[in-house]
């Protein structure tokens, strides 16, 4: 396959501010009812992505999805357990019988049960954090695969986290599980180019999320952390949603394999 059959995008004519427009689009994004699954949701379809929102409770993502109707968005609650495996072919399924494709996948849903050193974790924990943080990554992506391929200009956003690029003491599974994802991010960039398929992880710093509120609600740590960062600052979720938008756009069209950092300067201490 010749290169230029890959990408169905026509850049000759394009204005740039249209080159972030998703309309048309269908993305699924997991761990959407709060934080950074949230804000990347928003962002998407206010960009005119059709979004199916994704997380445990039903009623969660029927209230975002309800407010995005309110504003004018397109939008679709499905619970969905990524680690459940009947779960996530009823995701699949659900999108498909509701909008007819699907063009973009967020894989943002996580968990970090216990903040502990490596030799205090069980077998479960591990194999736990494993399932839902890398193996539901691997196994919905081939789900979507299919569909993903269909147009040629399919893309995968996979947040990850800085911790897998550099770890934190009391990390340390949650750090080898985004490294995981990091490697199998590069593994599909790698081998579904070929199909059309673009594939990029996101690395957040500490974000202002429930799931780090262990971390931002320690004055004396939150102090800590704001002034070795270069930023002097943590981050809200919007943050995150930039991003994620020109990964899933025509504007990031020839970015795929990157590891795109957002976390204050965090990398640089």
């Amino acid at each position: 396959m010749q290169m230029e059959e890959r990408c169905q995008c026509n850049f000759k004519y394009m204005n740039t501010r249209n080159l972030f427009e998703l309309e048309g689009k269908v993305a699924i994004i997991t761990g959407s009812s709060k934080g950074i699954g949230l804000a990347i949701a928003r962002g998407l379809a206010e960009h005119g992505a059709k979004v199916v929102l994704s997380s445990r409770d039903q009623n969660a993502v029927d209230f975002v999805a309800n407010q995005f109707k309110k504003e004018g968005l397109t939008a679709l609650g499905q619970s969905c357990h990524v680690g459940d495996e009947n779960q996530r072919k009823n995701l699949v399924q659900k999108t498909l019988d509701s909008y007819g494709k699907i063009d973009i996948l967020v894989n943002n849903a996580a968990i970090n049960p216990v903040y502990d050193t490596i030799e205090n974790m069980s077998s479960e924990i591990y194999d736990k954090m494993l399932n839902v943080n890398v193996k539901s990554i691997f196994d919905l992506s081939n789900l979507c695969f299919p569909f993903l391929k269909k147009d040629k200009n399919g893309s995968i956003i996979n947040i990850a986290s800085v911790e897998g690029l550099k770890p934190s003491l009391g990390l340390g599974i949650y750090s080898v599980t985004k490294a995981a994802v990091i490697m199998l991010t590069q593994v599909q960039a790698k081998e579904w180019g070929k199909h059309g398929i673009r594939s990029n992880a996101i690395c957040p710093g500490l974000i202002k999320t429930k799931f780090s509120s262990a971390l931002w609600q320690n004055e004396a740590l939150l102090d800590q952390v704001k002034n070795r960062l270069p930023a002097g600052r943590v981050a809200e979720p919007i943050e995150m949603s930039g991003l994620a938008i020109y990964l899933a756009s025509s504007a990031g069209s020839y970015s795929t394999g990157g590891i795109y950092t957002a976390d204050g300067g965090h990398m640089t201490i």
